[in-house]
Order: C-alpha cells, then sequence, then structure tokens
C-alpha cells in the first residue's frame, strides 16, 4: 500500500513516465523502499484506475508512444490525509534473522564467515546510504524546495543510524565468535 503513496508524492512533485519514477526510486528512496519497473507499472495502473493519477499518452517518432502520469486533485487529497494519518506500522521481518536464529546448526568457521559477509553487506548498504544526498541532485534542481530536502534528508540519516547501530552487533557478534564465546553442543 505504500508503493502507492510513494508514486503519488512523486506525481505531486511532477508529472513522470514509469521509467521516470523506477529512475527516481533507485536514486531516492531505495534505501529504504526499493520498487521493480513490475511494481511500479502495476501501481500506476491501480492509481488511475482509483480516480487518483491520470495517463497521458505522448507520441514519439520512432518508439511507443510515451506514457506520463499526473496525480489528480482526488489523488491529492489522498497523498495528503495519508500523510496527516498516524504512521502505518508493520511487523519487522528479517530473513537474516532467521538465519542468525538457526545458525547453531552450523560450524563455528561457517557462523564467523556468515557475519563476516554479513558485516561487507552492512558497509557497502552504508556506503549507499552516504552517497544518497549526492544521488539527489537532479531531482533537488526539479524540485527546489529546501523544506522537501530537509525531509529527504532526514531518511537517510535514519537509513545510515540504523545500518551503524547493526553493524555495530555484528561486529560485536563476530568479536564473540572470534573469543570462543560460542557454547558447544
Amino acid at each position: 500500500m505504500s508503493l502507492e503513496y510513494a508514486i503519488l508524492g512523486f506525481l505531486n512533485y511532477h508529472p513522470y513516465s514509469g521509467y521516470d519514477l523506477k529512475k527516481i526510486f533507485d536514486t531516492s528512496i531505495r534505501h529504504f523502499w526499493p520498487a521493480d519497473q513490475s511494481q511500479i507499472y502495476r501501481t500506476l495502473t491501480r492509481l488511475t484506475e482509483n480516480g487518483w493519477a491520470e495517463m497521458e499518452k505522448i507520441p514519439q517518432e520512432d518508439r511507443p508512444d510515451r506514457k506520463v502520469y499526473h496525480i489528480t486533485e482526488a489523488g491529492r487529497v489522498e497523498l495528503r490525509s495519508w500523510i496527516a494519518s498516524s504512521p502505518p506500522l508493520s511487523e519487522p521481518r528479517s530473513a537474516p534473522l532467521i538465519q542468525v536464529f538457526f545458525s547453531g546448526q552450523l560450524s563455528d568457521e561457517e557462523i564467523l564467515a556468515k557475519f563476516e559477509g554479513y558485516a561487507a553487506i552492512m558497509r557497502a548498504l552504508l556506503d549507499q546510504y552516504e552517497q544518497v544526498a549526492d544521488q539527489l541532485g537532479p531531482f533537488q534542481k526539479e524540485i527546489p524546495s529546501p523544506r522537501e530536502h530537509f525531509f529527504w534528508l532526514l531518511t537517510r540519516e535514519n537509513g545510515i543510524a540504523s545500518m551503524r547501530a547493526n553493524l555495530k552487533w555484528v561486529e560485536r557478534v563476530i568479536k564473540r565468535i572470534k573469543n570462543g564465546e560460542i557454547p558447544k553442543g
């Protein structure tokens, strides 16, 4: 459901094609809400069916017509209502923690490799999060509101803080494994 509102949020700034929306997702909110191309197109179809967006076909030479989506007034009302409502909280889910939960079945060496792999992934994600501000450059020109940019960057701060906390935990676990603190049998 939140994907619908993310797309409405972007359409509230500017009309976009599904392709353009995918590029925006990948360079702005992917660190907390990824979406693939097919999800975006399915959602755009639902938004038009709900009357929250309209599709405009723009003829192109040597290519199929370009479909550009515009938010409707009903879409603006729905978006504003959703933003003003209580935040939707979902149950936390983590495939990596399911693996951790059952890792007692692995050898100490396998467990160490697993956690070192987690740490490497987290460091790479942290690097990506730290580059988000640089990636927003083209959209900051398109939507020049410092107020909007402030809130965009709050999501980056959250991602960095969460990833640093997770990395710190993983590094403590690695240290415990290396110190031989894993009980046997």
